[in-house]
């Protein structure tokens, strides 16, 4: 369909007259188009008079095919050729976008398209003539010069006059190292003729002004940098609004593939997997000062505002989109969008931004673009600024299809409200932190020593915490015990070592003030993490953070993504305790929440252990293959024993591992320093070891113990299979079958793995002496009480009928009946148990492990209601199904009582 016939709307004409002889040669919607555009637009007048002659010309063809025209790249003098189809794209888009044709983002990339063309267009003219001069190669990509487009260009969002920002820069290693320094005068040169071509303002008009300054340090760089020089610059002196202009970034003219290439390494600059939150507040700042700068402070009134910077504006709803995709964009590459709005919809998407945001913002998006675009064709000025003059004012509404000025300025003015409103929310009041807080002598003591702490010895984190204290005070004294809930924030604070990233954070997510609350209310083991940890509270962040906890694939898939990210070894080794980290936090706060169960929190902690030692095992076996080589034979395996074989970690649960390996003592590595298998794995087992609990900058993941082992402490740190065949049928005590119950390969290659899964089946198979078993069971069991008085009720780890006498009860039951393994259900299969006694340990040991899981996780130690304040016992309660602290102690004294009797009657 033509550009005549596809218009649906008509701008108002407060000149008639001049509308009326501007259209004379025109008829139908077209001649009422321009008699509108040209009687409240001076430019469009204009250019509808300059260019009446084309416009005849293209009136029957569609818009689309006249920008195509328009943007296929001109014969001849690119300076002049460029200008007359400048002129003809700005009057193609002002009837387009006043006329209905096309949409405000169709207006904006046609401008782009355009602006896209002239630049390639006069790059390649501009290094042609280089290379004929034999200066440069002779082509673009051979010159490595590449032309990056910032800003709403970058975007594809160019408004109606807008500036181009651009940042030029050449591809070093495209060039022999003698010739660096020519090519680089030369590709200086290219640029200041190409800003010149594009930017001067001739008789034949302008194409775009453009804007150099968004390159590194631009007071003292050239207009054209060499890649590597700008990549150091972007890597130790890049600052937050650096990163944020990158989220745009497009090469668009040049060697596009070199450019792509740059953007591909500065990924990491920009989407920074572990956020330094304090980004938001520089970006907010940033806008503060731009603000304070241009006179834009103050309340919203719609004339003489600035749509674009003003409160309210278009800068506000980037600055939204753009701060979260930087929060988040690390963490989840969908949100790594380049439009504003494909940016608001993925942020919405990805559960970032509230349900129905984007749709809103969208709509007030492109109608203060419309606006702001209106503004501009009044007289093509580079303006972002409601006029205050009557008469601009009047032709302005006029554009936008309104003829009451003040219907007009009270609509616009309740738009940006609304933007300002969703976009800028106010900040905290600035007061003392006591302010709100039910003080006492005890309460002072603690607030007035926090100014002297780690995490608030910066001026600018003291200012921050200035702000949040308030808030978060307000939030702890609606705990059920306020001065435990602030006892506990304390021992947060006092394990920040500084504070500016972590406030930032709550500053920017006021939600996560509420997760931190609530931890300090129910559980200071947890805060006292967070303090030492505050980096896992990105994770919170993560869409997934609240859904189901992953099973051990999605947890392998996620810690892959984590170790990819990392260059080497020992970045590798923090990556994991990072990933470890996060997933550690994210249980314990499932389980205080009561998303997830005990038995559901011991899975995943066990899962969460097995994937880390599946990960490090063969980053260790490929640090120590440069020097020894690979493992000799067909590899080795990881045993995992105790609570991490039976899936019934805590989150202070420590590794009991055995390590394995199928080869001959003979065999030999093939490395430099080649070493016998024995020596191979022993040495391969302690870099296992340090991998898992050595300290880094990240902190430790787990302690180890390994004395599960044959022989214990006197025996190799590495076992043969044949050997470990061999001492288990032969050697081994009744104890370490009974620990063999639980065993399980976590890691090593499969058919490793399934060999010496075999392997224990095959112990534990073997014949047992039934009289040996049960006197052997029950001199450790009685050993066990003797060493472990519980004393408390609730000290369910040791004692008669508690998890661990349980536990030694159902490895018995294991060997005297050769199960698979001590779960109950095949106990009962074997008739160890019958399904009345079953069921019994079943409930008093699923009680007992969730007494025991939300300890570890709250107290760091066996659940203690003298330790619990009454929002952890309001957890307790909920987990275990009682109304009241006194029913779960009687039910709990009355269950251990039965399960004891069970037990000494079967093991006497």
């Amino acid at each position: 369909m033509s550009l005549a016939s596809r218009i649906k709307k008509f701008p108002h004409a407060v000149d008639q007259t001049r509308g009326q002889d501007v259209a004379g040669s025109f008829s139908g919607p077209l001649a009422r188009l321009i008699a509108g555009a040209a009687g409240s637009s001076n430019h469009l007048a204009r250019l509808a008079q300059a260019e009446a002659e084309w416009l005849h010309s293209v009136a029957e063809q569609e818009p689309e095919e006249t920008l195509d025209a328009l943007c296929t790249p001109p014969e001849g003098d690119p300076a002049k050729m460029l200008r007359q189809a400048k002129q003809r794209v700005a009057l193609l888009t002002a009837l387009a976008d006043l006329g209905g044709i096309w949409p405000t983002m169709q207006v904006t990339a046609a401008l782009t398209r355009f602006a896209d063309m002239a630049l390639d267009h006069t790059t390649k003219h501009l290094i042609a003539a280089e290379s004929a001069r034999g200066k440069l190669p002779a082509t673009p990509a051979d010159a490595g010069y590449v032309v990056f487009a910032m800003g709403k260009m970058g975007a594809g969002e160019l408004n109606y006059s807008s500036d181009i920002d651009l940042i030029c820069m050449f591809d070093e290693t495209q060039h022999a190292p003698e010739d660096y320094a020519e090519v680089r005068a030369t590709l200086i040169r290219v640029t200041k003729k190409l800003t010149q071509i594009i930017g001067a303002q001739t008789g034949d008009g302008y194409v775009f002004r453009t804007d150099l300054r968004l390159r590194p340090d631009p007071s003292t760089t050239p207009v054209c940098m060499a890649m590597e020089p700008a990549e150091r610059y972007y890597e130790s002196l890049g600052r937050t609004w650096e990163r944020s202009a990158f989220i745009k970034a497009r090469p668009c003219a040049g060697d596009i593939a070199a450019g792509e290439a740059f953007l591909d390494r500065l990924r990491p600059f920009v989407w920074r997997r572990y956020l330094d939150f304090a980004a938001i507040r520089d970006v907010r700042d940033m806008m503060h000062r731009i603000r304070d700068h241009k006179g834009l402070s103050g309340p919203i009134e719609a004339a003489d505002h600035d749509v674009k910077l003003g409160r309210g504006g278009i800068r506000e709803i980037e600055f939204y989109a753009q701060t979260r995709q930087l929060i988040a964009g690390g963490r989840d590459a969908s949100l790594r969008t380049r439009g504003t709005l494909d940016a608001l919809s993925a942020l919405e998407r990805a559960g970032q931004i509230p349900p129905g945001t984007a749709e809103t913002l969208t709509a007030h998006y492109t109608a203060l673009r419309d606006i702001e675009h209106r503004i501009q064709m009044l007289d093509d000025a580079q303006t972002h600024t409601v006029p205050r003059n009557t008469d601009a004012l009047k032709r302005l509404a006029a554009l936008c299809g309104c003829d009451d000025t003040g219907a007009f300025l009270k609509a616009l003015t309740e738009r940006l409200v609304a933007v300002h409103a969703i976009c800028m929310p106010p900040e905290a009041e600035d007061e003392r932190p006591q302010a709100q807080f039910e003080t006492d002598g005890g309460t002072r003591q603690i607030t007035d020593a926090w100014p002297n702490l780690p995490a608030l010895r910066s001026p600018r984190a003291e200012a921050l915490f200035h702000r949040l204290a308030p808030g978060i005070l307000k939030r702890l004294s609606g705990a059920a015990d306020p001065h435990a809930a602030l006892v506990h924030f304390d021992s947060f604070l006092r394990g920040l070592p500084a504070g500016v990233q972590v406030f930032s954070l709550f500053e920017a997510r006021p939600a996560l003030q509420d997760l931190l609350v609530e931890i300090c209310a129910t559980a200071p083991a947890l805060a006292r993490y967070l303090g030492r940890h505050a980096s896992v509270l990105d994770a919170v962040l993560d869409r997934e953070f609240f859904a189901e906890l992953p099973e051990l694939d999605a947890m392998e898939r996620s810690l892959m993504m984590a170790l990819n990210d990392a260059d080497d070894y020992e970045a590798k080794l923090d990556a994991t305790r990072r990933w470890q980290k996060e997933v550690h936090f994210r249980i314990g706060v499932h389980l205080l929440r009561g998303i997830a169960d005990g038995h559901s929190a011991e899975k995943a902690y066990s899962d969460l252990a097995q994937c880390c030692i599946a990960a490090l095992l063969p980053l260790v076996i490929e640090e120590q293959a440069p020097r020894h080589g690979a493992p000799p034979g067909s590899g080795a395996v990881v045993l995992g024993m105790g609570k991490l074989g039976s899936f019934e970690m805590t989150a202070s649960s420590d590794l009991d591992l055995i390590m394995l390996y199928d080869a001959d003592a003979a065999d030999m590595s093939d490395g430099p320093d080649p070493l016998a298998a024995p020596q191979y794995y022993a040495k391969l087992t302690k870099r296992l070891i340090t991998a898992l609990t050595a300290p880094t900058s990240e902190g430790t993941l787990y302690e180890v113990d390994m004395r599960l082992r044959p022989s214990g402490k006197q025996g190799p740190v590495a076992t043969s299979l044949a050997a470990f065949r061999r001492y288990q049928s032969r050697e081994a005590w009744t104890w370490e079958h009974l620990a063999l119950t639980r065993a399980r390969p976590v890691a090593g290659p499969p058919d490793v793995q399934e060999e010496a899964a075999q392997a224990v089946a095959q112990v534990i198979a073997l014949p047992h002496d039934a009289q040996k078993v049960r006197a052997d069971t029950a001199d450790m069991r009685r050993r066990l009480m003797e060493a472990h008085r519980p004393g408390s009720i609730w000290k369910v780890k040791q004692g008669p009928g508690r998890l661990l006498d349980i536990d030694l009860f159902l490895q018995a039951g294991c060997l005297l009946t050769s199960a698979c393994n001590a779960d109950i259900a095949d106990l009962v299969l074997h008739d160890w148990l019958n399904q009345e006694e079953a069921a019994c340990i079943a409930q008093t040991r699923k009680l007992m492990s969730t007494l025991q899981a939300i300890g570890r996780v709250a107290l760091d130690d066996e659940f203690d209601p003298n330790r619990a304040g009454p929002a952890l016992i309001e957890v307790l309660l909920a987990q275990t199904g009682f109304d009241e602290l006194d029913a779960l102690r009687t039910e709990l004294e009355s269950r251990i009582d039965t399960v004891s009797a069970l037990i000494s009657d079967r093991l006497a």
